[in-house]
């Protein structure tokens, strides 16, 4: 499978930190991405165990990591392992609720490392868009649970559509790729395929995943349709065809339509149909 790159990335995989036997296997999975975790997925006791399980497996592996949060006790013991390790592909910031928080970790990691903001309460949602624009943002992605936890939302799609939308829109104002949903709990796969798409229609464009089993939905619901990808097809020949010419006011959004689906179906392997 063709690799594909964590801008466009549609499926992270987190597997426990704590779980040092799954990451090789992990790493050969349907994933785009692999996320090591060493926060929520860690109790406090086992932290400096799990971190120092990442740390060596990363000497020759490749892959992402979720790190603690900055307010916590675990961060600056995290990011200073972290450092410079050949496989790190980048971090995932825990409870990100400032732009600071951001731009701290990315510097202290040594100024490369993309990093992802995790964002998981209201505040973070209220500062979406200072940490959407902080130096060292790659991309937000929602803490959908602790959202929740934090708000008492539902879960329901229209709780939620506030908080998913306003990561969508600070990411198009931090100039950021389409956010990345919060994972969905349980083995249905209808479900699962239900919750993707309604992230994808408010404009999200990679899910977190608990499961590998979960990959293969996330990957298919996120990606453009075979019948998509022959339309965008046609139409951008049709559109060389006749020298680039615009007709009608509809021409434009239609071929920035189009080129988008060109752009993903050629980076995840699409054809038409």
């Amino acid at each position: 499978m063709a690799h594909v790159p964590a801008e466009l990335s549609r499926s992270w995989l987190l597997v426990s930190g704590r779980r040092a036997d799954q990451f090789d296997t992990a790493s050969r999975s349907r994933a785009d991405q692999v996320v090591l975790d060493i926060e929520d997925a860690v109790d406090p006791q086992h932290k400096a165990e799990a971190r120092a399980d990442v740390l060596r497996w990363l000497q020759d592996g490749a892959a992402w990591v979720r790190i603690n949060d900055r307010a916590s006790a675990f961060w600056g013991d995290d990011v200073d392992g972290l450092a410079g390790l050949p496989g790190l592909e980048g971090v995932v910031l825990a409870k990100t609720e400032s732009a600071e928080q951001v731009t701290e970790t990315f510097e202290r990691l040594g100024g490369s490392t993309p990093v992802v903001a995790l964002v998981e309460s209201a505040l973070g949602i209220e500062e979406a868009v200072p940490i959407a624009r902080a130096r060292g943002a790659f991309r937000l992605a929602f803490g959908s649970g602790d959202y929740r936890r934090d708000t008492g939302t539902s879960a329901d799609d229209l709780a939620m559509a506030y908080p998913r939308s306003r990561l969508v829109v600070a990411s198009r104002i931090g100039d950021l790729p389409g956010p990345i949903d919060g994972p969905t709990v349980g083995s249905s796969h209808p479900i699962l395929r239900e919750q993707a798409t309604t992230a994808v229609s408010l404009g999200m464009t990679g899910k977190l995943c608990l499961e590998p089993d979960q990959l293969s939905v996330i990957n298919e619901t996120i990606s453009p349709t075979p019948s998509d990808v022959e339309w965008a097809r046609s139409f951008l020949a049709d559109f060389a065809e006749r020298g680039g010419v615009i007709r009608d006011g509809s021409d434009l959004p239609r071929l920035g339509r189009a080129r988008r689906i060109e752009h993903l179906a050629s980076a995840f392997g699409i054809g038409p149909a």
